[in-house]
């Protein structure tokens, strides 16, 4: 972990080329971390159960629709370990506006019921976080967020740290050596097309 820098386009973009990622520690200190291991989405690697895959019909999902309305339901500060402030916020939503920044939004019945976010450099997307107000709705996200950018070649879905709810989605652990070795060719990769109709079914 190192403290300090800014939440600038040109810092944050320079910071996912190098596997580093900002957090804000307490109301001043911004830090940035790359875990070892580091936790990643196989290419078409998401576990879809039979439980989840009964659900996926009934919800709709669209790319950068509403970018910052994601960002501000992932920082919800009613949810536990909230992280995310008016400083990310207004960091990734000029990110999204520069085009380096994409969401995933999930409805039901024509309401937002879930979505995540991340940075997408190249074949590179590095999810930040995602939300949900429907049951399932952001494990949906999940498994669109992987069909666009499965959908290239040479990427790499990163998503930071591992949980048990993510390892239950299909992500793995690679060691930091192996996860710069990856980051270094899918930064170079041609990324997938952010605007590309998601098909939840294969």
């Amino acid at each position: 972990m190192v403290l300090g820098g800014d939440l600038e386009a040109g810092t944050l973009l320079a910071a996912y080329r190098t596997g580093l990622f900002p957090m804000p520690v307490g109301r001043r200190d911004l830090a940035w971390f790359s875990p070892d291991p580091r936790a990643v989405l196989p290419a078409r690697g998401v576990h879809v159960s039979r439980s989840l895959r009964r659900v996926l019909g009934r919800f709709d999902v669209t790319t950068d629709r509403r970018f910052e309305d994601v960002v501000r339901a992932c920082g919800d500060p009613a949810r536990p370990h909230g992280w995310i402030d008016g400083r990310i916020v207004e960091a990734y939503v000029r990110l999204h506006e520069l085009g380096w920044a994409h969401s995933v939004e999930v409805w039901r019945d024509g309401e937002l019921a879930g979505g995540l976010y991340g940075v997408a450099i190249g074949g590179l997307f590095a999810a930040e976080s995602m939300f949900h107000h429907v049951r399932d709705a952001s494990k949906v996200a999940v498994v669109a967020a992987d069909r666009i950018v499965s959908s290239a070649t040479g990427t790499l879905f990163d998503v930071q740290w591992q949980t048990p709810h993510l390892a239950s989605l299909g992500v793995v652990e690679v060691p930091r050596r192996r996860y710069l070795d990856l980051l270094g060719v899918a930064c170079t990769a041609p990324g997938p097309d952010w605007d590309r109709p998601v098909r939840l079914r294969d």
